[in-house]
């Protein structure tokens, strides 16, 4: 495995209404020691909710959200800046809709790009264009952009950080005797039916979203892992100590 891919959701790296810069400084930690051993390709949603932290703008039209993100993303890139620098790591921002994958000649420009960033150790930081791409705002979620970054651009796994631990084989919020799945080969397409559920206030996933990221790769010989992104000890222990112990992993 030489390209990993890590995705962050919006209720891991959003502590209420505003960012948390400790949840962001773990993950850039566990960035630095990945970019040691692999190439690291980072898909970060919170740029909404790091605008909420910015200016008093509720998020109850599309507009808004517009401005939310526009400001927000800003503010996220900067948050990682001056924390990645402390490892003298520099970060670059990516900004892309689905449009640019329905393009060869923008996909293969933006993948460039990615590798080029790659190969001078400057870690690429993706995230949904939600300042003009309306139609992404109200329907998309970053958990497709990541599974498509992870084919398009050459990874060899997604690893999607999330406030869940897992796929379950039953809903732990209602079932205490629910289990996780540690490996899955293929899903059903009941499971790619679920009904999708924000997991936070900025969220606009769920776990189908991820289901659908996971089943996406799996049709195209690719894997992805699910693990918490608030506990990093799964993710530390798979990617970097080659052990899994908790977490789903999806792979034929």
């Amino acid at each position: 495995m030489k390209r990993v891919v890590i995705k962050v959701g919006s209720h891991v790296l959003s502590d209420k209404d505003k960012i948390s810069e400790e949840r962001v400084g773990n993950l850039c930690s566990f960035l630095a020691k990945l970019m040691q051993k692999y190439e690291v390709i980072l898909v970060s949603s919170g740029a909404i909710s790091a605008g909420g932290h910015k200016v008093n703008i509720k998020k109850d039209s599309v507009v808004n959200r517009q401005i939310l993100a526009s400001v927000g993303q800003a503010y996220l890139m900067e948050i990682y800046s001056d924390i990645m620098v402390k490892y003298d790591i520099s970060v670059a921002q990516i900004l892309l809709t689905a449009r640019d994958f329905d393009s060869r000649k923008a996909t293969a420009h933006a993948k460039n790009l990615v590798d080029g960033l790659c190969k001078n150790k400057i870690l690429p930081i993706i995230n949904e264009n939600d300042a003009t791409a309306i139609e992404e705002i109200v329907f998309g979620d970053n958990d497709s952009l990541s599974a498509n970054v992870a084919y398009y651009f050459n990874g060899d796994m997604l690893v999607i950080l999330s406030d869940i631990d897992g796929y379950y084989d039953d809903n732990p919020n209602t079932n205490k005797n629910a289990k996780i799945r540690p490996l899955v080969p293929s899903l059903k397409k009941e499971e790619l039916e679920l009904k999708a559920d924000a997991g936070s206030e900025f969220g606009t996933g769920g776990i189908v979203t991820k289901l659908k990221a996971a089943n996406f790769l799996l049709n195209n010989n690719k894997s992805m892992f699910l693990t918490s992104g608030f506990d990093l000890k799964d993710a530390y222990s798979f990617l970097l100590d080659g052990k899994k112990i908790g977490g789903t992993l999806f792979k034929r």
